[in-house]
């Protein structure tokens, strides 16, 4: 279907009116979203499976690799970063990549509409025998907190789809890696004025 419908845009755009060429854009565009939807249910069932290693890995040099891929994406946004540096830690860096992809992905598109726009990765103090939380950061949209206990469901969106692209998967994604590292991820946040979610990592190894 895509291709077809790029060959139609390409080759056949003079010969089709201006109705014509908006169906087949919208097409196009439903066609992305599904490819976005079967990707992003093959990362979910992916992350399920197999074994989870236990490396030392730095979650802030993760992190500031997914920032340059961000930024290149999009080289004219002007977003604040502020990464705490050596954040060391245990796990498996495959999965925290996509864990760490997935949560500056959301608050990268959540602050779009920012004109000051803030992401932050940083780390908690430790209380007790609770281990330190890690924590992503923005000052994007945010959410209302009563819908705090459904935004790691697959498929929930808080936003529409024409104000932010997306599949509704990626909070589940994160929510199941972190989970295989035995730990707990939690949100916070308010209406226009960001979001903040808390994630802690206590891998066996």
């Amino acid at each position: 279907i895509d291709g077809f419908s790029k060959a139609l845009l390409e080759d056949y755009t003079n010969r089709l009116d201006q109705p014509g060429r908006d169906y087949l854009q919208r097409v196009r565009g439903a066609v992305k979203r599904m490819g976005n939807l079967i990707d992003d249910l093959f990362n979910l069932s992916r992350v399920a499976r197999g074994k989870v290693n236990c490396d030392t890995i730095d979650l802030s040099q993760l992190v500031q690799s997914v920032v340059e891929q961000l930024q290149k994406a999009q080289p004219d946004r002007r977003v604040e970063f502020r990464v705490t540096d050596n954040l060391i830690t245990q796990g498996d860096a495959r999965l925290m990549q996509i864990a760490l992809e997935n949560l500056l992905n959301n608050a990268w598109k959540f602050t779009a509409k920012q004109p000051h726009a803030q992401i932050e990765l940083g780390i908690t103090e430790s209380k007790g025998e609770n281990p330190p939380a890690y924590f992503v950061r923005d000052n994007g949209v945010g959410f209302d907190m009563k819908y705090a206990t459904k935004i790691f469901s697959p498929f929930q969106r808080l936003h529409g789809v024409k104000d932010f692209e997306g599949t509704g998967i990626g909070l589940a994604t994160v929510q199941r890696i972190v989970r295989r590292h035995g730990g707990h991820i939690w949100p916070e946040g308010a209406v226009g004025k960001g979001a903040t979610f808390y994630f802690t990592l206590q891998p066996h190894g």
